[in-house]
């Protein structure tokens, strides 16, 4: 897995040294926190992954955090980095990929040694100059962490209604989809929006759990007006979605091409459509290994162990054809 920390961290200092040079920046962080096993490990890092992949080579400044990575202290570290390198008209956007815990008062997210509360990602967050700011929490009880967090000028998206619904999520997954699937473009218009993403991302974990059968345990809701009344649809009227409906995570085909995604092409297009094959088997793959979790219990250990890994190996298999660009350029 690519760890774009080091990398980005560079790029953005010597960014910092070239006045003449500044322009509006997209500054993305991402954080896979503890997974608590090895399944769920596996799972949080494969989706900050595909994140930082989709991405790369845009034009942005990407750090991401995994594995020994994912702390407290290394999060505050980047954070405070980015808000001494964002500007007033850049954008910034912190996705949070893991469990998250809710007492009925405090939100956290489980890291490895202290977590991290709403709270302090509050004050980190404010810290940074960008007048447009979005967090993509994906965890669990990830709802108890909206009223917090929001702020006029910034988005909040979280995967759970409240912190109340508790159980592992597969928000994070759907996201990362969004990222690179050009279905997700609604309007066409080679540009995927946070509010495209969100409703991408909703509508493919609410089909998850109607075909398998099983009642939702996760309903995503976004806030982007400043009042702490989460939302599950845009309204016109109330102003909800007008922040996310305008704010750009990717570009796809010639406008990719614009900002330096080299090899981009037309969502119609044959390479597109291996893609969006390649996306869909994934799916079909993630969904798998979610049924075996949910079935290990009645399994015998060796056979969940064979038929698990097998799925993984698998999956490993086409994300690698992802990230090499089988289906067509980002």
């Amino acid at each position: 897995m690519r760890l774009g920390l080091a990398f980005a961290l560079g790029c953005a200092a010597a960014a910092s040294m070239s006045p003449a040079l500044s322009q509006a920046d997209t500054y993305f962080v991402t954080i896979a926190g503890l997974g608590g096993e090895p399944d769920y490990e596996q799972s949080f890092r494969r989706s900050a992954s595909e994140l930082d992949h989709a991405l790369q080579g845009a034009g942005h400044r990407v750090y991401t955090l995994t594995g020994a990575h994912a702390t407290r202290a290394e999060l505050t570290r980047t954070l405070r980095e980015v808000a001494k390198l964002a500007h007033p008209d850049d954008d910034f956007v912190l996705t949070l990929i893991g469990h998250g815990s809710f007492d009925g008062f405090t939100y956290k997210m489980n890291l490895i040694g202290p977590d991290i509360s709403a709270a302090e990602l509050g004050s980190l967050c404010d810290r940074i100059r960008a007048k447009r700011q979005l967090i993509v929490d994906t965890t669990s009880a990830s709802g108890g962490a909206v009223g917090v967090l929001e702020r006029r000028g910034r988005a909040v998206i979280s995967a759970t209604k409240s912190g109340t619904e508790r159980n592992a999520t597969v928000f994070a997954r759907y996201w990362a989809d969004a990222l690179e699937d050009p279905t997700a473009d609604l309007d066409k218009n080679d540009a995927i929006s946070a509010l495209e993403a969100f409703r991408y991302a909703a509508a493919k974990t609410a089909a998850f759990y109607s075909t398998q059968k099983r009642l939702a345990t996760e309903h995503a809701v976004f806030e982007d007006t400043g009042r702490a009344m989460p939302v599950r649809e845009a309204s016109t009227e109330a102003g909800e979605g007008r922040l996310i409906a305008n704010f750009t995570l990717v570009r796809l085909g010639p406008a990719a091409a614009e900002e330096g995604a080299a090899g981009a092409t037309q969502s119609g297009s044959p390479a597109a459509a291996a893609k969006r094959a390649l996306l869909a088997r994934k799916e079909r793959l993630e969904q798998r290994i979610d049924v075996l979790k949910y079935q290990r219990a009645a399994l015998p250990p060796d056979e969940y162990k064979r038929q698990i890994t097998q799925a993984l190996v698998e999956l490993a298999k086409v994300q690698e054809a992802l990230d090499k660009g089988a289906g067509g350029a980002r």
